[in-house]
């Protein structure tokens, strides 16, 4: 990356960040299309399916008949919605860790201007998710003991009554969810700093917490944004399409693929902007973005280059 370029970067708002987005994804339209078609679509289609089955399964529990004894025969049901829910998130985290390794490999080679396609992709991608799945257990495991704590804390002013006890409770739930969506932006930029750095796991959450200082607002404010925007179509979608208050199936299809057209670019727009949130942290830093450097990490993924090839990128 050339030293202005770094130098603007350091200053770039939330405005900024989104214009650089734009920038640098309308040159490559058409890479960034055959990403979006061979991970983010299905990505989305498996999200957005999600709500629709989860709510049938629901109707199917709460309608069941009653045994001899007078009680729900739900055993089946909820053993259904156990494994659904697994093979749902199975997937959901596979796409996602696909999607988030496509993209962000994409935009570090553009930005180091090494020669990209979908090939090329396919092809680095496993062994870049490999390192992301290695980052997502430990952030997985960071954030559900946070929940168990929180949640216990915060049963425990419930059990205790009175006023007190409740004006704590919102006060822990406040901070609860700071300190939830605080762990959310982390790990969305640890899994950048995965893919772009040696750094894996806890090493790479510690490298994030330290890029993100400075620049945490700004990423806060891109985040609520990207959440507010999958929040009023997931609503959308739930009422007009799940709750079927259009009546006619045509209408229904309609509205779901609407909601389908309008998800699949907020996803791929996000992974854009949590990729330059990354290099914009790096140049507030001032952290030097070596572009050899980081074409030669690249191309470690893709086992293509020669110590030849690094000499004249130096050079």
């Amino acid at each position: 990356m050339e030293r202005t370029q770094q130098e603007e970067m350091k200053f770039h708002g939330v405005f900024g960040i989104f214009k650089e987005g734009h920038k640098i994804m309308a040159p490559y339209r058409r890479l960034f299309n055959e990403i979006t078609l061979a991970f983010i679509l299905p990505l989305s289609i498996i999200y957005l399916a999600e709500i629709d089955v989860s709510s049938i399964l629901h109707f199917r529990i709460a309608l069941m008949p009653l045994d001899d004894d007078g009680n729900p025969n739900t055993s089946k049901d909820w053993a259904s919605y156990v494994l659904y829910k697994l093979a749902y998130y199975t997937f959901l985290v596979i796409f996602s860790l696909l999607s988030t390794s496509a993209v962000v490999y994409s935009i570090a080679c553009i930005y180091a201007n090494r020669d990209i396609s979908l090939k090329k992709v396919i092809g680095v991608v496993p062994k870049v998710w490999k390192r992301l799945m290695i980052t997502f257990v430990v952030t997985y495991g960071f954030t559900f003991i946070y929940i168990v704590i929180a949640v216990s804390t915060m049963g425990l002013c419930l059990a205790i009554h009175g006023t007190t006890s409740l004006v704590i409770f919102f006060v822990l739930l406040l901070v609860y969810i700071i300190g939830f969506v605080y762990l959310t932006i982390v790990w969305q930029l640890a899994s950048v700093v995965t893919v772009l750095e040696d750094s894996s796991g806890v090493k790479a959450m510690k490298k994030s917490i330290n890029l993100i200082k400075g620049k945490f607002w700004v990423a806060l404010a891109i985040f609520l944004e990207l959440i507010v925007l999958i929040g009023v179509i997931e609503f959308v979608y739930y009422v007009y399409v799940v709750d079927q208050d259009l009546g006619e199936i045509w209408k229904r299809l309609l509205v779901g693929i609407s909601c389908l057209v309008l998800l699949v670019p907020i996803f791929l727009y996000g992974l854009v902007l949590q990729t330059i949130i990354y290099f914009v942290c790096k140049s507030h830093h001032n952290e030097t973005i070596d572009k050899p450097t980081m074409s030669n990490h690249l191309g470690g993924y893709e086992r293509l280059y020669s110590p030849d090839e690094v000499q004249m990128e130096q050079v």
